[in-house]
C-alpha cells in the first residue's frame, strides 16, 4: 500500500453505541458525512451512504490507534469535537509505521451553544473510554493502564547517543504526549548518576509514570536509585517507560517486539515507543540481582555480558556520535583482534515452568542474603545463590571449558535495535537466557552469526561454539581480571560475578 493512502475499513466493528451526522470538518458548511461509533472504531460514511449498508463504511477509524480526544466550541453556536490516531500504513518497501492522522466534525444542531458542545462532548468522551487498551484476560493481573489525565517525569539525557534526544523529544515525542492528555515535568541530567541521585532522593508520589529518553544506560541508572529507597517496594509499582534516545535501545526494540510490531529503528522506533506510552498498558517485568566479589549488588533488567559482546559496547563509546553504527565499526573493530578469556561459568538450568509461564512473585517480605529478620525495605533476597566464597551448589551445571569469546545473560529478546537476541525471552517469563561461545570459533563464522542475529535466526545455524541455554541463576569467575564487564551495558571492574532472577519486581509501559 503506497505512503498516505487510505487503508480498506475493517468489516464488523461491532453493535453502534452511538450514531449521528456532522459535519465533516470544523468550518462552517462542510459537507455532512454520518458517524456510527462501534466499540472498536469509528465509521464514516459520505453522504447518501447508509448507515446498514452493506458495502461498509467509507472509512473506519480504529479505536485501537486513537490516542485522544477533545470536544470545543466553534463559531455560530456550533461545537467540534476531534479525534487522533496514529494507524500504521505502509509504504511502497520497509516495515509499516505509524503516521498522525486528525478527524474533525462539527456538531451544529441550531443556536443553541451549550447543547452543541454537550454533544461534542459526549461523542469525545465516549471515543477516549473505548480507546483505553483492553487488560490482557489470559494474566489479568499483573497488567494495569494508566490513569487520564497522567503526570510523567521524564529524565532525559542530553548527551545520549548522538546528541539528539532532547531535540526528537520535542519535535516527536511531546506534542503525542499532550494528545493524550499526559502532562510531563522534564528532567535534564547533567552528569553520571545524576538520574539515579533524582529517584533515589525526590517524593515521585506526584507523578503516575517515570519515562526514561536515553539509552539503556540512564534507565539501569534509574532502576537502581529506586531499588535504594526505603519505600522500594511501593516505588517498584509506578510504570517505568523507556523511549529510545540512545544508541543500542534494547529495551525500547524488546518492546516493539512484545508489541508484535515490525523491526523499525530510529525514528519510526521512537514513535512506536511514544505511542505504546500514549496508551498506557503496563505490566510487570523480571529484574536480575548481580552480586560481586568486592560486595556491590545491582539490580538489572537488560543483561550481564563479559568478552567480545562487551567489549563492542565499550570500546566503539569514542563513536558514540555515530549512533547505532558504532556498534558495526566496533564489531568489526574487535573480529580483528579476537580475544579469548579464560574463566568458569555455572548455572542453575531453568525448571520446565520457566520460561512458558509468568514467574511467581517474590514473597511480600524478602530478606537479604536468606538471613532471618524483616526489616522493612529490605532488599530481594538471592536465595538461589551460594556466597561466592563457597563452591556452587551441586544441583547446578559447571561448563566443562574454560575458554570464552563470550558470554552473555540476557532477559530481554533485544541486545541491540538490529540484534535479535533472545526471540524466546519475554518482559516476566522467569528466565535468564544465558548464552556462551567457546574458543575456536573462526572470525567468519563469528560474523556470519552476528548477521543472523540481525533475524534472529543464530541459533538455527547450529554452531558448536555458540551455546544457548534457559537459567534462573549463574555464576562466572574469570581466571584473571581480564576483559571487559558489562551490566545493562555499563561498564564493570572484571572480578567473580553471579546473579539470579527475581520475577515480576518492577512494572513497565508495554504495548502487549
Amino acid at each position: 500500500m503506497a505512503a498516505g493512502r487510505r487503508a480498506p475499513p475493517e468489516p464488523g466493528g461491532g453493535p453502534v453505541l452511538l450514531q449521528g451526522i456532522f459535519g465533516a470538518g470544523p468550518a462552517p458548511g462542510a459537507a455532512a458525512c454520518s458517524l456510527s461509533l462501534t466499540a472498536r472504531e469509528l465509521q464514516v460514511r459520505r453522504p447518501g451512504g447508509s448507515p446498514g449498508g452493506s458495502a461498509g463504511p467509507d472509512a473506519a477509524l480504529r479505536l485501537a490507534d486513537c490516542v485522544g480526544s477533545a470536544a470545543f466550541p466553534a463559531a455560530a453556536a456550533a461545537a467540534c469535537f476531534s479525534l487522533v490516531c496514529y494507524p500504521l500504513r505502509g509504504p511502497r518497501w520497509g516495515p509499516p509505521a505509524r503516521q498522525r492522522l486528525e478527524r474533525t466534525f462539527r456538531v451544529s444542531r441550531g443556536p443553541d451553544a451549550e447543547g452543541n458542545l454537550r454533544i461534542a462532548q459526549a461523542w469525545s468522551r465516549r471515543i477516549r473510554e473505548l480507546a483505553v487498551p483492553a487488560v490482557p484476560a489470559q494474566d489479568g493481573d499483573s497488567y494495569g493502564v494508566l490513569p487520564r489525565p497522567c503526570r510523567a517525569l521524564v529524565l532525559l539525557n542530553p548527551q545520549s547517543g548522538s546528541g539528539r534526544a532532547l531535540d526528537d523529544f520535542q519535535a516527536v515525542v511531546q506534542p503525542m504526549l499532550a494528545e493524550a492528555e499526559i502532562a510531563t515535568t522534564i528532567f535534564i541530567t547533567e552528569r553520571p548518576h545524576h538520574a539515579h541521585e533524582k529517584v533515589r532522593d525526590e517524593d515521585l508520589s506526584q507523578w503516575d509514570t517515570l519515562v526514561v529518553m536515553s539509552g539503556d544506560g540512564l534507565l539501569y541508572e534509574v532502576v537502581n536509585g529506586l531499588m535504594e529507597r526505603p519505600d522500594w517496594k511501593d516505588t517498584m509499582k509506578k510504570p517505568l517507560c523507556i523511549l529510545p534516545g540512545g544508541s543500542g535501545n534494547a529495551l525500547a526494540a524488546s518492546i516493539n517486539y512484545y508489541a508484535g510490531y515490525d523491526h523499525v529503528a530510529k525514528k519510526k522506533l521512537l514513535t512506536n515507543c511514544t505511542f505504546i506510552l500514549c496508551k498506557g498498558l503496563h505490566t510487570q517485568m523480571d529484574l536480575v540481582s548481580l552480586s560481586t566479589a568486592s560486595g556491590k549488588r545491582f539490580f538489572s533488567f537488560l543483561g550481564f555480558g563479559w568478552g567480545f559482546i562487551s567489549d563492542v559496547d565499550i570500546d566503539s563509546e569514542k563513536y558514540r556520535w555515530l549512533g547505532s553504527a558504532r556498534f558495526t565499526l566496533g564489531t568489526l573493530q574487535c573480529l580483528a583482534k579476537l580475544r579469548v578469556y579464560q574463566g568458569r561459568l555455572s548455572y542453575l538450568p531453568a525448571g520446565p515452568e520457566q520460561g512458558t509461564s509468568p514467574a511467581p512473585r517474590d514473597p511480600s517480605t524478602p530478606v537479604p542474603n536468606g538471613q532471618a529478620g524483616h526489616a522493612p525495605g529490605s532488599l530481594p533476597t538471592d536465595s538461589l545463590l551460594a556466597p561466592l566464597g563457597q563452591p556452587v551448589p551441586a544441583h547446578w551445571t559447571v561448563v566443562p571449558e574454560e575458554e570464552f569469546v563470550l558470554v552473555y545473560a540476557i532477559y530481554q529478546s533485544h541486545l541491540g535495535t538490529n540484534l535479535l537476541m533472545a526471540p524466546a525471552a519475554r518482559l516476566h517469563d522467569g528466565c535468564i537466557h544465558l548464552f556462551y561461545m567457546k574458543a575456536g570459533i573462526s572470525r567468519v563464522a563469528l560474523l556470519k552469526l552476528f548477521l543472523a542475529m540481525s533475524r534472529g535466526t543464530h541459533l538455527d545455524l547450529n554452531c558448536p561454539h555458540l551455546c544457548y541455554v534457559p537459567v534462573r541463576a549463574f555464576r562466572l569467575e574469570p581466571r584473571v581480571a581480564a576483559g571487559i564487564m558489562t551490566v545493562d551495558g555499563e561498564a564493570l571492574a572484571c572480578e567473580p560475578v553471579q546473579g539470579q532472577i527475581h520475577g515480576r519486581l518492577c512494572r513497565v509501559v508495554s504495548g502487549s
